[in-house]
């Protein structure tokens, strides 16, 4: 029987060896090498502020970066330049791989037309929140004479009354009209000159007025608590606003009245 030469199996792990070597540095070069240079493996980027930022220049300036860019979404915002960015994602600071694509909103060029809300019979705090939460702005604020204080009489839109319902650009600036809590009616005074100081403030709530300061003076012809003097004077032809105050002198000593 031959016999196997010590040479010959020498040569044969020899090769083996060789061979195997080979195929780890193939192996290691691959892992280490070829992928981390083909997908920038451990390479990361921290992406920019892109707020502000027009479209017409975003894609140069991310390609700088090695990165990229996708529209998501668009919006109107009142004031802003339009395709400009207002948010991105992921957001500025994050760390990302190099050829990552940042997802971003722009402004767009003309605002969206959206429903008029009702003001009108609202109070005037109820209107500035209904017309922020519609994406519209406060305009100018009027007070006119009328009893509905704090309450809209009215809403207009570049000088003209608005319908509810009535489309108008977002953004748009609303004007509103406001009861100052007096109204319009004119009448005369009403004179309580020489009543009592009780019958003299009842008359004047009655006549949808307010009684104001109370001045205390001596007369020791008159009664005390009688009213011997009040302003506005009941002269003849002398009218008074609704809600308008009327000063009271009374003989004798005041007590002040926490029912007024």
């Amino acid at each position: 029987m031959a016999k196997i030469s010590t040479r010959t199996t020498a040569d044969l792990l020899t090769h083996i060896g060789i061979i195997l070597s080979l195929l780890a540095v193939l192996f290691l070069g691959f892992f280490f090498l070829y992928l981390p240079f083909t997908t920038h493996h451990g390479q990361t980027i921290t992406v920019p502020d892109l707020s502000r930022m027009n479209t017409s220049e975003l894609e140069d300036f991310l390609n700088d970066h090695d990165l990229r860019f996708e529209v998501s979404d668009s919006t109107y915002v009142a004031g802003a330049e339009p395709l400009t960015v207002v948010a991105q994602y992921p957001k500025p600071g994050f760390k990302v791989k190099a050829g990552r694509k940042l997802y971003i909103t722009i402004t767009t060029e003309n605002p969206p037309m959206i429903p008029m809300p009702k003001l009108v019979d609202q109070t005037y705090v109820s209107a500035q929140y209904a017309l922020s939460s519609n994406g519209l702005q406060m305009g100018k604020l009027k007070y006119v004479p009328d009893l509905a204080q704090g309450t809209v009489l009215q809403q207009l839109f570049n000088g003209k009354e608005i319908l509810p319902g009535t489309r108008i650009a977002k953004g748009s600036k609303i004007d509103i009209v406001v009861g100052d809590g007096l109204g319009n009616t004119m009448f005369a005074v009403p004179d309580v000159v020489g009543k009592p100081r009780d019958e003299a403030e009842m008359l004047i709530r009655g006549s949808n007025l307010q009684v104001g300061t109370i001045l205390p003076v001596e007369d020791p012809e008159k009664e005390v608590g009688t009213v011997v003097r009040q302003n506005p004077a009941a002269k003849p032809g002398a009218t008074i606003r609704v809600g308008d105050v009327i000063d009271l002198w009374v003989v004798g000593p005041v007590e002040n009245d926490d029912t007024q």
